[in-house]
């Protein structure tokens, strides 16, 4: 990896390199996904099982497309006790933060006459997308399914691709058993978004889907966006540190390759304004790799997007991550509690030297879907907001009608639209005429 030093040529070039990582021609799999999405909304069951064989290899049937109960009971035995003493653990630590994030339906009745306000309301229903095959992650189901139980959803959802054999990972099997969810279905890829956002037979439609998968999965959720609500789509993963020399460069080297192992795309970037530090982190990333069962994804990651940039100062420094809106943003300063109240754009912020980022992955509470590619910038972590709808409330009696509906017609009028300005000045009419 490269040293780079920071200044506004060498930012350019960082944003476009990083930015790069999304831009792809998508046009050869938006056929074919478009191609399954149609055949599932007018096809329905049957066209989930064709896919399924088709693309999973598996005889998908009436039968075997729900996930009973007592195969979700099985899996929570078959993963261990200790391994679910762990998810119990992050699924407490998790439910307890979102907890605080709950808010109430508020009304303000403080003026004679007039009574303003915004109810909250759950969600009826939502999908949760799991990745199946190697990419089984049960901390993925915790992330997603918690939220929703605490908004109060009624009915969630899990749909997932299964194993040739039908099987789907005990892991995962286990972590829904533990949050709640109500359903779970044994079906993947494009088609099982599209049962969620259409409905077949055997599957009711839901009103948002959340969860992560592959590029065809990605585009049918773009695709079905408007038919039902959507989380975000995610891109690849990512993380950026900030460090002064007071950073440990073996600490900082492993948070940087606990990202790259996530795939090629993924991007781990140090920003420090310290170039002994970078130069040390540099000779730890190459000791550290070779050590990792996923040395080969891990390296092709670095070289591809890993990126240690020097700056003069922390003000320069602090400029470079607010432009790369990292996903993951370690802190890793002298006083990095103070170094956050200068940072604008992060999707999660982890301070100090022994707050790892698989902390927040797997365990801390906060949640670990967040806005990657920059959209840190105006998009947030998945909360239980994104399970609850809000409605405004409003209510005028006649008297506080009267004192305000000539400004309302006033301003109507301006817009040209008589129908808004009759509908308020019929009230106040003699005999209700226009």
């Amino acid at each position: 990896m490269k040293i780079i030093e920071l200044n506004e040529r060498t930012k350019k070039e960082v944003l476009e390199h990083l930015a790069s990582r999304g831009a792809k021609d998508y046009s050869p799999f938006l056929e074919p996904v478009e191609s399954i999405l149609a055949a599932v909304k007018e096809r329905k069951d049957a066209a989930l099982f064709e896919f399924t064989e088709r693309f999973d290899h598996f005889a998908l049937d009436e039968a075997s497309l729900r996930v009973s109960k007592e195969e979700m009971e099985a899996a929570c035995g078959q993963v261990g006790a200790e391994l679910m003493r762990v998810i119990r653990a992050s699924a407490d630590n998790i439910r307890r933060f979102h907890e605080k994030q709950l808010r109430e339906s508020w009304m303000d009745a403080s003026r004679p006459g007039m009574i303003l306000g915004q109810r909250m309301t759950p969600l009826g229903s939502a999908g949760v997308y799991v990745p199946g095959g190697k990419a089984a992650y049960p901390s993925s189901v915790l992330m997603n399914v918690i939220p929703a139980k605490v908004a109060g959803v009624e009915r969630i959802v899990m749909v997932t691709p299964p194993g040739r054999d039908g099987s789907i990972a005990a892991n995962v099997l286990a972590a829904a058993a533990v949050c709640g969810v109500d359903e779970v279905y044994r079906v993947g890829g494009a088609q099982a978004i599209g049962a969620l956002a259409y409905g077949t037979e055997s599957i009711k439609r839901v009103d948002k889907i959340t969860g992560p998968g592959n590029i065809y999965v990605a585009l049918a959720k773009r695709s079905v966006f408007g038919y039902v609500g959507l989380d975000s789509i995610a891109g690849p993963s990512e993380i950026t540190v900030l460090a002064d020399e007071t950073a440990n460069p073996a600490f900082v080297a492993a948070d940087m390759i606990s990202q790259a192992e996530h795939d090629e795309m993924a991007s781990a970037v140090l920003v420090t304004t310290s170039r002994t530090l970078a130069e040390q982190v540099e000779s730890e990333l190459r000791r550290q790799t070779d050590l990792l069962s996923r040395k080969d994804i891990i390296s092709k990651s670095l070289d591809s997007f890993g990126m240690l940039l020097v700056a003069d100062n922390m003000e320069t420094a602090i400029d470079a991550v607010d432009a790369i809106a990292p996903e993951h943003l370690e802190i890793q300063t002298r006083d990095p509690f103070e170094t956050m109240t200068m940072v604008r754009n992060a999707g999660a912020i982890f301070l100090g030297a022994y707050s790892s980022e698989p902390l927040g992955d797997y365990y801390a509470g906060p949640n670990h879907i967040l806005p990657t590619s920059g959209t840190a910038r105006f998009f947030s972590p998945l909360t239980v907001d994104d399970f609850m709808k809000k409605s405004s409330i409003i209510y005028y009696s006649r008297q506080e009608l009267e004192k305000v509906h000539e400004d309302i017609e006033a301003f109507a009028e301006a817009e040209g639209l008589t129908g808004h300005a009759n509908s308020v000045r019929i009230r106040f009419n003699q005999g209700g005429r226009v």
